[in-house]
């Protein structure tokens, strides 16, 4: 069967994504299962998407009821789910307004239409982002992230657009020009490798967007939607210190839709006019489906309290890595994340190993055998970002399923 179906995508689907030789056909919980019979322990989480696990029957039975009421009905009219969506989002940052999409590919679309629009009576376009960001795969997203790979066949790229270090404050105040109108940023970087701003960085940026009338622009994808065990990054990171902190737009995917496609763009109460009328639209972003599951999920994670699970068990991962860290120090050579957004740096170069490939593929495959679901990024970092209502047993199966794999490959 899985050899059928590898066969299959290989004669009709288009070769974009480098795909493992897995053939998923069902999931339940932190669990999935191939179609030749093997369970995987999902770590991956859909790459921080299915925040509630696979198969969660309350989403199940959410989809039901909505696609027996109204599925579509277009953006020209109005409808409470949607309505009830904005306010849930909102009641969670600041007094703005929400904008709906379907990727977080269009969410970073959004906030970059946004900022041009914002500027352009002044002449103001330039963006400032991070070197090794990642926004989304778009001409835009590709133009606006920091890494090379992904511009390569592209060109000309989107102009507009400068690249600083990232938690390098110093490094954003030297690249302002008359010409730039705002600052794009990552609380956590996950495609580059899971790095955390730090807090002096995002106090900075914040000072130094006010002090040059610059938009502050947060990607919150991958790193928002309580997967830090805060509704977004940046009150994880600053915690008390938070103040009067607050980005001018925020971009939401992921997990927000548990497995469901769609995005959201919070803008500011200050900026909520700069789109208006005509200036961006989405046929199906906010749709009737999306935001019933959207808005579920919000209920269950507040009902179980899925922002202190994601912290607690989160630092039980980080405390157990590190010891694993001590243990096998060719293996592993750095821990580091916030809540269930981890990455741990391997090492390469087993005689196991591939060397033609990236260590972080390589040590993928191995645990795949293992029976572990993990997500690789970059050269050599393992992402670990699973559900937020994994438990305690199951963190600790992923890692004794983590760590004899370890074992296995350093033999």
């Amino acid at each position: 069967m899985s050899k059928k179906i590898i066969e299959r995508f290989k004669q009709f689907v288009a070769p974009t994504y480098g795909r493992f030789p897995i053939t998923l056909d069902r999931g339940e919980g932190s669990y999935v299962w191939d179609t030749d019979g093997k369970r995987y322990l999902d770590l991956g989480g859909g790459i921080a998407v299915n925040c509630l696990g696979h198969a969660n029957a309350e989403i199940v039975q959410t989809l039901a009821d909505q696609s027996a009421k109204l599925m579509h009905c277009t953006n020209f009219y109005h409808f409470e789910g949607q309505a009830q969506l904005a306010e849930g989002l909102t009641n969670r940052l600041a007094q703005g307004r929400v904008f709906f999409g379907n990727s977080g590919a269009e969410a970073s679309e959004v906030i970059l239409k946004l900022a041009r629009r914002f500027g352009q009576e002044e002449g103001r376009f330039e963006i400032i982002t991070a070197e090794n960001s990642f926004h989304g795969r778009t001409i835009a997203g590709i133009s606006a992230s920091g890494q090379k790979k992904l511009k390569d066949g592209f060109a000309p790229l989107l102009q507009g657009f400068a690249h600083v270090p990232y938690n390098d404050i110093d490094a954003v105040r030297s690249a302002i020009t008359p010409a730039t109108v705002a600052v794009m940023i990552e609380g956590i970087q996950g495609e580059g490798g899971i790095h955390p701003a730090s807090k002096e960085y995002l106090l900075g940026l914040r000072a130094l967007c006010d002090e040059h009338n610059l938009l502050l622009l947060w990607d919150g994808v991958q790193c928002g939607h309580f997967r830090t065990g805060s509704f977004q990054s940046f009150q994880a990171i600053l915690g008390d210190q938070i103040g009067g902190f607050m980005p001018d737009a925020v971009s939401m995917a992921k997990a927000l839709g548990g497995g469901f496609p769609m995005s959201a763009v919070w803008i500011s109460e200050k900026h909520a006019d700069v789109l208006g009328p005509g200036t961006h639209g989405s046929t199906f972003g906010g749709n009737p489906l999306a935001c019933a599951v959207a808005n579920k999920i919000l209920e269950v994670i507040d009902r179980d309290d899925l922002a202190a699970n994601a912290k607690a068990i989160g630092q039980f991962f980080l405390d157990k890595l590190v010891r694993l860290r001590e243990k096998y120090p060719t293996a592993i050579r750095e821990v580091r994340g916030l809540g269930l957004m981890i990455g741990i740096e391997m090492g390469g170069g087993f005689g196991s190993f591939d060397n033609s490939k990236p260590a972080s593929v390589q040590w993928v495959f191995a645990l795949h055998e293992s029976g572990l679901l993990t997500i690789p990024a970059g050269s050599s970092v393992v992402r670990f970002l699973p559900p937020l209502n994994l438990t305690q047993q199951e963190a600790q199966d992923g890692l004794d399923l983590f760590e004899q794999t370890i074992q296995k490959v350093i033999e």
